[in-house]
Formats: structure tokens, sequence, C-alpha cells
């Protein structure tokens, strides 16, 4: 991109507020446009489909009304014993999800998408990451959640906060996918781009 090129408006299609906060670390200007899509999943539908899925609709959705702009959207589920674990909502699906994982190798996926909407081209990628809980108790569950209230996080967990003292052991190439959105990745995307973050 020259010096006198016009830069694309840079948008994150989320209603997120950790994406948001992980996005402004970049340093650039973005705004924010939040998605209205179905996240129900399909039939048999896979960990990583449904949030690569996701991703690419939320991008889509928010890109039909804005031209000269590449649309970041991405999405997080977790996944044990088969099934997909999504945000709970509430303090009852909280505890149900945390006593499931105690003990237990959980897998979060990351997917994330962007879009020119000029171009209409869309690039996008999974990101997996893998986290390994504590022996949990009940007690512990409850005091973590009177102190975080991770209801708006997937799997409840809230791995940038007190989260963490659940967590045995982490393991993934991109750090912060385990938030919910993989900088290093969307670097990636935006140089593919020609949209340099240095």
């Amino acid at each position: 991109m020259s010096k006198n090129e016009k830069k694309p408006e840079l948008v994150l299609a989320s209603s997120s507020p950790f994406r948001r906060q992980l996005l402004a670390q970049l340093q650039v200007p973005f705004k924010v446009v939040i998605p209205d899509i179905d996240e129900t999943p399909r039939a048999q539908e896979e960990p990583q489909g449904l949030v690569e899925r996701l991703a690419i609709e939320k991008a889509q959705v928010v890109g039909v009304n804005l031209p000269d702009s590449l649309i970041i959207g991405s999405d997080q589920v977790a996944s044990y014993d088969g099934e997909i674990v999504g945000k709970p909502g509430d303090r009852a699906t909280a505890i149900e999800q945390l006593l499931g994982a105690s003990g237990q190798t959980v897998r979060l996926y990351t997917g994330v998408a962007l879009l020119n909407s000029n171009s209409g081209v869309i690039r996008s990628r999974v990101i997996p990451y893998e986290v390994v809980f504590r022996d949990i108790t009940l007690a512990m569950i409850e005091g973590y959640l009177e102190r975080e209230e991770p209801y708006g996080c997937c799997g409840s967990l809230q791995a940038d906060g007190l989260g963490v003292a659940l967590l045995a052991r982490i393991s993934g190439d991109d750090p912060s996918a385990l938030i919910g959105l993989p900088l290093i990745t969307v670097i990636d995307l935006l140089a593919q781009e020609n949209y340099p973050i240095l």
C-alpha cells in the first residue's frame, strides 16, 4: 500500500468486550459493529466447522453495508466429552459446565475470518487451544463465579482473569486465542490484504 493510498476501514464484527480489548492492543483505529446472526450449531456440526462458519457469517452480515472495509469476525467454543460448550449465560449453567470440566482436558476452538468488503475475498482460520482443568470443587466454582461472573465466556472460563486459578496447564500457538481473538492470526490475515500493523 502506497503512502497516498487510503487504508480501508477496519471493523470488528463482535459484541465481545474481550475481543475489543484484544484488537485495541494492535494500536490501529477500528470500529465495532455488532452482528445479528443465529449461532445455533447445525446437526452433526463439528466445533471447528461451527466456529469458522460463525466467524465468516458475522463478517459477512456486518460487511453488507460497509464498503471499503476489512471486517473481522470471530467465534469460540469449547469441546469436551464430544460435546460443544458455548457461553453459559447464567450461574446454573456455569456451575454445570465447570463441574464437567473438572480434571478434564478441554479443547477451545477460535474461528477468525477477515472479509474484504470491496473484493468479497474472505480469509478464515481455526485456532485450537488446549486447557487442562485442575480438580475443582463446587466451593471453588462458587467462589470464582461470585468474583468473576464469566457468563459471557465460552465454557465459563475467563482465562485472562480469575479463571486461570482453575487451570493446571494450557497449550497453544496463539495466546490471545484463549481469550477469544487470535491476534497473531489476525495480523497474518491483515498482511495478506496489504494492511500491515507495523
